[in-house]
């Protein structure tokens, strides 16, 4: 699939862009030894280097400019926007995007890049750019409520926040999206070639492969985007990939083995049947992209084995009922249980007794319901949206029991119920816990140490990995990764710094 665009124009250096005045590194025998005025390839690490959130990195040749995600960068509202309402790269003479997958992290300032000026193609799979399309619609609702709170705040006389963009600025940022075939290389231009194969991650999400023209020769990078664990439920595993002269390497859990995946749909059954026996409700706090979608799966299986007791289930979460079609739209891309289920049932989100809730009064209706019941709401963090009135109502209730199935950020108020803490703060108020706490951490849809292994064995055994820049992990992550990676790669692998640019 060629682009219909224009795609591409000359750049001479790097001061013609004026944005970016960066120290430049030689990637060779002496990694970091500065080097001025280099000819090769250069990447920037924009974001997500050093850090786990913003993922943005800029690859330059002597002809393209191209951008590797656009994430949001999240974390404490004092840090949050200058970081990113700010571009270090000019949006306007990028060429274009490649965008991984669509969590917010990594495709959630592409907005603001199009309202900076940014009118290139976004290359994606079809599945994340439904996806994206709701997130990015999402996340512009809650950035432009977030404005008016803020601005009602202020001291008189100061002028009204603003959004960091808008609906408008979303809708035409979809129209700049170009879908891509898994699996297939696609001829862009002469100077490039780019393949998506199956990340695992999420629904649509791709390790990318990039073949480039740089100063007369062709180099291979690959971008993991986040990679995904083998055996999770729904997705497909992760697809191998061979080597290449550049790797560029997300590192979230690189210092970590999770537990089995499968362990979760009889956990789920057990602390059912308990909250069940006792009479009390289970509220499960999850993420509505992917976290969700696992949760109903192993209901629906645990239904259709007649297990589940007789109970009502609510999604309270009108975003998880929106990412729930694009499932059922792109069920083609689901693994191959999902596909034998889907011989015998048509519809692996909808089963007796599950029920989605779209308007506020339904959900506010569901504190008023006596009867056992279990819940899935968001956030998965408990930090916002409707899950926080639903703890509210059940939190102190000796007979109930709160589901957390997730990671919980420092300083949230999901951090605080794993941390069993006896009393929590929510609406101005203090509620004592006496809910039940359990807590399951086998659905995490990162790739862990051991996928790691396995991924980095496919690519020393094709061709080798020249040279390898770990992102997207704290610094304890990434330099445990990096010790892995020594035996598969040709140099000592790289964490860079916010900022850092390299030549390669």
């Amino acid at each position: 699939m060629k682009s219909g665009r224009n795609f591409y124009h000359t750049v001479t250096s790097a001061n013609d862009y004026g944005a970016i005045d960066p120290i430049y590194y030689h990637v060779g025998p002496n990694p970091r030894q500065v080097t001025q005025g280099l000819q090769f390839m250069k990447i920037t690490f924009l974001g997500a280097a050093g850090e786990v959130t913003g993922s943005q990195h800029l690859i330059e040749t002597d002809n393209l400019r191209l951008l590797l995600d656009c994430g949001l960068f999240q974390g404490r509202r004092s840090e949050t926007h200058s970081k990113n309402a700010h571009f270090r790269c000019d949006p306007k003479t990028l060429d274009g995007v490649i965008l991984s997958h669509a969590h917010i992290d990594h495709c959630g300032n592409l907005p603001g890049l199009y309202k900076a000026g940014f009118r290139g193609p976004i290359f994606c799979t079809e599945a994340t750019a439904d996806v994206a399309d709701i997130m990015l619609r999402d996340s512009a609702g809650i950035q432009a409520e977030d404005a008016k709170y803020l601005s009602r705040r202020l001291k008189s006389g100061h002028p009204p926040l603003e959004p960091l963009y808008s609906r408008k600025d979303v809708r035409e940022t979809v129209r700049l999206f170009e879908t891509l075939e898994y699996g297939e290389w696609h001829e862009l231009s002469p100077q490039l070639s780019v393949r998506l194969s199956e990340a695992g991650h999420i629904l649509g999400s791709a390790v990318v492969e990039i073949d480039l023209e740089d100063a007369g020769e062709r180099k291979n990078v690959i971008f993991t985007g986040d990679l995904g664990r083998r055996g999770l439920p729904l997705l497909r595993d992760p697809q191998p990939v061979g080597g290449c002269d550049v790797l560029i390497c997300e590192s979230t859990y690189g210092n970590r083995v999770h537990p089995p995946a499968a362990d979760m749909k009889s956990t789920l059954l057990r602390i059912i049947t308990e909250a069940v026996n006792r009479g009390g409700r289970v509220i499960i706090p999850a993420f509505s992209l992917g976290r969700t979608q696992n949760v109903v799966y192993f209901l629906n299986q645990l239904t259709e084995e007649q297990l589940l007791p007789e109970i009502p289930i609510f999604v309270d979460s009108p975003l998880s009922t929106r990412l729930t079609e694009v499932y059922r739209r792109h069920q083609d891309l689901l693994d191959a249980d999902a596909q034998r289920l889907l011989s015998l049932d048509d519809d692996l989100f909808r089963f007796p007794k599950l029920n989605y809730i779209r308007t506020q009064q339904e959900s506010i209706a569901l504190n008023r319901f006596k009867e056992p019941c279990v819940i899935i709401s968001a956030s998965g963090m408990c930090e916002n949206g409707r899950i926080r009135h639903h703890l509210k109502h059940a939190i102190s209730g000796e007979n109930n029991t709160v589901l957390i199935i997730g990671f919980q950020a420092a300083h949230t108020l999901g951090r605080r119920l794993v941390e069993k803490r006896e009393r929590v703060r929510m609406f101005d108020r203090e509620f004592p816990v006496r809910a039940h706490i359990e807590i399951v951490n086998g659905l995490s849809a990162h790739a862990d140490v051991e996928d790691f292994k396995w991924f980095f064995q496919h690519m020393a055994a094709d061709r080798g990995i020249g040279q390898a820049f770990l992102v997207h992990g704290d610094p304890a992550a990434s330099q445990s990764l990096a010790g892995v990676m020594d035996d598969f790669c040709d140099e000592p692998p790289i964490i860079p710094e916010n900022g850092e640019t390299f030549e390669v």
